[in-house]
């Protein structure tokens, strides 16, 4: 086996090389080229030519005859290709690396925050809680940056999110532990989805994250034990825990017919403190899930059964069955019991086409309706159903049954 050197003529001005071959058929070789080696070698009947990335020959000599032998062993049967590979890359690898590992991409924050919501499962989860999951995520992209790397992600950042969030005040309160809490479970659900999409790599590192001290939620009180707490001092967010008695809720159902509002509100009112139900139950009721006769309403849920829409049935008291007939009587039509057809009072927008009312609008009215007088301190429709759970409590009804109605 001998070893020739061969010059060959310049190609033009600016390329000239000299090669190295061996006078063998299928061995392994180099040339080099404008001060760097080359190695050339065939394989399954093709010529392939790789550049070593080294301008010193004994080392050109040496990564060409490691190529060689894995040729060879791959030609004996002692090394196996894998399936997939490529083939090229393994044999300069020495059977070691069967592709060349790809560049990841670099996921923005905001990329990967409106991928989530774009392919998020429509109906999949309420419209309110859609929308407080896009609060929660403003809030971390504010903080950390539209341009934050997703990569750079570690368990200091989630730290310095939750100190510098600890410390803004809206409204006159700081950001408690439980709202930055409820922010990073949100994050983390959006993470895990990138996760599992191949957009991020590893487990959130949100473990052992140490959080502001959350205040108990105090329990339900009457309007009277309310007043003497705040006349000695106390917060007015006391009346977030305010339950009314039935002498209340029917003086309240008396001024509602009063007031200069949607001509359901009143039967609305009406059923959500005879029935405990949610705001966005109440929305959803429909004209089939009243039945009078049998003096039950069946009430269509999101909450109970994960994943699946469920349904449970409520008895219709004596008070809002009166209530409920007069408004049928004037019902405008259509499927959904609580419902408008054209100008909204209060406001410049016009009730949508088939009747139905926005959760915000239910909002909005309820506030606009109970703003004068003392019915103001009301803080929302969560208010009804916390009067018709300890109503019933106080009435001593089985607590087995109010867990099945509420």
């Amino acid at each position: 086996m001998a070893l020739f050197w061969t010059t060959r003529p310049k190609r033009d001005q600016n390329l000239c090389y000299m090669a190295v071959e061996w006078r063998r058929l299928n061995m392994a070789g180099i040339e080099q080229r404008s001060g760097r080696f080359n190695v050339i070698f065939r394989f399954g009947g093709k010529r392939f030519v790789r550049s070593l990335k080294t301008s010193d020959e004994g080392q050109a000599i040496r990564r060409r005859d490691e190529i060689q032998e894995t040729i060879d062993l791959v030609e004996r049967g002692k090394l196996q290709i894998p399936l997939g590979a490529e083939v090229v890359t393994f044999l300069m690898s020495g059977g070691s690396i069967a592709s060349i590992p790809k560049p990841q991409p670099v996921y923005l924050l905001s990329q990967v925050i409106e991928r989530f919501f774009d392919h998020l499962m429509p109906e999949s989860l309420e419209v309110s809680t859609v929308n407080l999951m896009q609060l929660h995520c403003r809030h971390v992209q504010r903080i950390l940056g539209n341009t934050f790397k997703m990569s750079e992600m570690a368990k200091s950042t989630l730290e310095d999110y939750a100190r510098k969030r600890s410390t803004e005040i809206f409204r006159g309160k700081r950001a408690s532990g439980a709202t930055i809490r409820k922010e990073l479970a949100t994050f983390r659900t959006v993470w895990n989805w990138a996760h599992n999409n191949g957009l991020v790599a590893g487990d959130f590192p949100s473990l052992e994250i140490r959080l502001p001290k959350s205040q108990e939620s105090l329990p339900f009180q009457t309007w009277d034990e309310i007043e003497r707490q705040i006349e000695l001092g106390c917060d007015n967010e006391l009346w977030d825990c305010l339950y009314l008695d039935m002498d209340q809720i029917s003086a309240l159902l008396r001024d509602v017919t009063l007031a200069n509002t949607l001509p359901c509100m009143h039967a609305m009112i009406a059923t959500a403190a005879y029935t405990g139900a949610r705001r966005s139950e109440l929305l959803r009721c429909e004209m089939s899930d009243i039945d009078l006769e049998s003096k039950m309403l069946q009430l269509r849920e999101k909450k109970r059964v994960r994943g699946k829409r469920s349904v449970r049935r409520v008895p219709v008291a004596a008070p809002l069955e009166n209530i409920l007939r007069a408004w049928l009587s004037i019902h405008p039509g259509g499927r959904l019991v609580f419902c408008h057809y054209g100008e909204l009072p209060w406001s410049r927008s016009r009730g949508n086409l088939n009747g139905a009312i926005e959760w915000r609008q239910a909002s909005h009215f309820l506030r606009q309706t109970l703003k004068n007088g003392r019915w103001k301190v009301i803080k929302g429709w969560h208010t009804f159903r916390h009067s018709f759970i300890s109503n019933c409590a106080s009435k001593g009804v089985d607590q087995r049954m109010i867990d099945a109605w509420v």
